[in-house]
């Protein structure tokens, strides 16, 4: 039940309906406005813990509504979402809801769209990695390839990832990730049972390649289509579960083509054929299930065909809304049909304040990532049989997984990106000192452990997504941040894919060297990103609070920067 102030009592039932508040019933005005709830220390994690357990002294029928720039009738006017923005008629600045509404509107996101996502993404994930389990099936030696074959296709499949990427996000922001999401699954699925055909080097490269190409992008889109769902404190634990579903899927493809790959020599075929064909299918049946499982938007659940109710009420759709716009106003800028410009396009990619993240992207999991792509190959080598190489690459997944909800939890307790994610840094480089000291007489089963343990390591790329999307403050520098730092990451994935050569085998000492220098290099990267950021954050608040209240106003309402350049927003770091 919504609380307010007995003297607003009718004054606040004149605007609404049975619970159900109408924008369009009356203009908004201070002295009809229900009171706030009081602000949450933004430390407080946000995630799926929060759920269950209400905070401590918190009443669940207290109000939830935060206090924003839409509280001032003189910042309301500067920020008030545009008529083409889609979700514009549930708008109100007016509207209140208690802690126990917005707790089950977020329990039902989580279950309408976020469980969704990370079933997509697992799909995406079984079709880009089982390559690794194909290779404990004598991959290269059916095809007569080389391990330097092998890194010349992992390559080519991040380069055509890397160039799909703004391609993608600029047709998913014109058509809408509703639409162009589901269209790239079912094109690279079809690629991928396609395998099942495979002749030789030429294919492989091939397949590579346009496989890449049609999954580039996916990730910038669901993150931005995730983003009109949750707020910028929720984002990052969602985006860690989102990821959660990618160890899932190494662990659950393990353990399946621990059983196709005995498929060997039936009908004449490798049992890797099998492999390709069998999850190929399977995340053709994920596409065409997301052709009826993606709304648009918040607002838009309905559909005549797949949703004639829709899924949320007109008071779920008003919390969801405004309580996002309320957390960051910018998010109304662009219509989720609304393409971009040029000159758009060109402003995000010169905003130089991104840059730092673009560069961490690059390079932050260049140290663990050659022991990850090698893995089973290593495992093979040290004289593990098919089965086992499969079954002894799952405690590391398990690992990773620990790690990677750890961290995006650490992140929000201490409020600090740098801090939780140089830890991947600080976690990798003692283990590949270790792994550099190894000669041909080290135990197999001491190799493994460590080998486990580096690529275990604690995946911070989700809460890196989360900080360049917040640190970008607007859709229309959101969209391309997204693509760019992916884009660098995808780079970063380039390089080290031919940091381990056939010359260098089996223990890799060259390229164990290089990720050592590597990995020292990041942990500086990684604190002067601290100092960036803190000291632009500085200059800002010196500037803003040499201003009288007067200007600050006057700022608010005639200024022309836009997203992260306004005097007004301050960097995560």
């Amino acid at each position: 039940m919504t609380t307010y102030l007995p003297e607003q009592r009718e004054s606040y039932d004149d605007i609404t309906e049975k619970g159900d508040i109408s924008p369009t019933a009356r203009s908004f005005t201070d002295d009809k406005a229900p009171p706030l709830g009081v602000p949450v220390e933004n430390r407080r994690p946000a995630g799926f813990w929060a759920r269950w357990k209400d905070a401590p002294g918190r009443d669940p029928d207290s109000i939830a509504t935060q206090p924003s720039v839409f509280d001032d009738p003189v910042t309301l006017e500067a920020y008030r979402p545009p008529p083409q923005y889609e979700n514009t008629h549930r708008f109100d600045p007016a509207a209140r809801w208690t802690w126990r509404e917005e707790k089950r509107v977020v329990r039902k996101i989580d279950f309408r769209i976020m469980i969704w996502a990370c079933l997509m993404f697992f799909a995406l994930d079984l079709d880009r990695t089982n390559i690794s389990q194909a290779n404990t099936d004598n991959f290269l030696g059916d095809l007569n390839m080389t391990t330097d074959d092998f890194n010349l296709g992992n390559t080519l499949f991040r380069l055509s990832f890397l160039l799909a990427e703004l391609p993608s996000q600029l047709i998913s922001k014109r058509v809408g990730p509703d639409v162009w999401i589901p269209t790239q699954m079912i094109c690279w699925s079809t690629i991928a049972f396609s395998q099942f055909w495979l002749r030789g080097r030429k294919t492989f490269l091939l397949t590579r390649f346009l496989l890449g190409f049609c999954e580039g992008g996916f990730i910038p889109d669901v993150v931005l289509y995730l983003s009109y769902f949750y707020t910028k404190n929720e984002l990052p634990i969602r985006l860690a579960y989102f990821w959660v579903s990618n160890y899932v899927s190494h662990i659950f493809s393990a353990f399946l083509a621990t059983g196709i790959l005995r498929l060997r020599g039936v009908g004449g075929k490798a049992g890797w054929r099998y492999l390709f064909l069998l999850e190929g299918l399977l995340t053709l049946s994920v596409g065409l299930g997301s052709i009826v499982l993606m709304p648009p938007g918040p607002t838009q659940t309905k559909n005549k065909y797949f949703r004639p109710k829709g899924w949320f009420t007109e008071r779920e759709e008003v919390i969801m809304v405004n309580r996002v716009l309320r957390d960051d106003p910018t998010k109304s800028d662009m219509h989720n049909r609304e393409g971009l410009s040029p000159k758009r396009i060109y402003e995000a990619l010169k905003d130089w304040r991104m840059w730092p993240l673009y560069c961490l992207g690059l390079v932050h999991m260049i140290p663990t990532g050659p022991p990850q792509i090698y893995l089973t190959l290593s495992l093979k080598n040290l004289g593990f049989t098919t089965t086992q190489a499969n079954l002894l690459s799952i405690p590391s997944t398990v690992i990773g997984l620990l790690m990677l909800l750890f961290t995006a939890y650490l992140s929000e307790i201490i409020d600090s990106r740098v801090a939780a994610t140089i830890i991947l840094q600080f976690w990798a480089l003692p283990l590949l000192i270790a792994l550099y000291t190894f000669n041909k007489f080290t135990s197999q089963w001491v190799y493994f452990a460590v080998v486990t343990l580096i690529t275990g390591f604690p995946y911070v790329h989700p809460i890196q997504v989360a900080w360049a999307s917040r640190n970008s403050y607007s859709v229309r520098t959101r969209t391309i941040s997204a693509s760019c730092y992916n884009m660098f990451v995808q780079a970063g994935a380039i390089i080290y894919a031919n940091i381990y050569r056939t010359d260098d085998k089996p223990l890799y000492k060259r390229g164990n060297r290089a990720l050592i220098g590597v990995c020292c290099m990041n942990i500086v990267l990684y604190i002067g990103t601290f100092f960036f950021y803190r000291a632009l954050n500085r200059s800002r608040d010196k500037k803003w609070r040499a201003w009288s209240k007067k200007e600050q106003q006057e700022y608010v309402e005639t200024t022309k920067d836009v997203g992260n350049e306004r005097l007004d927003f301050r960097f995560a770091y």
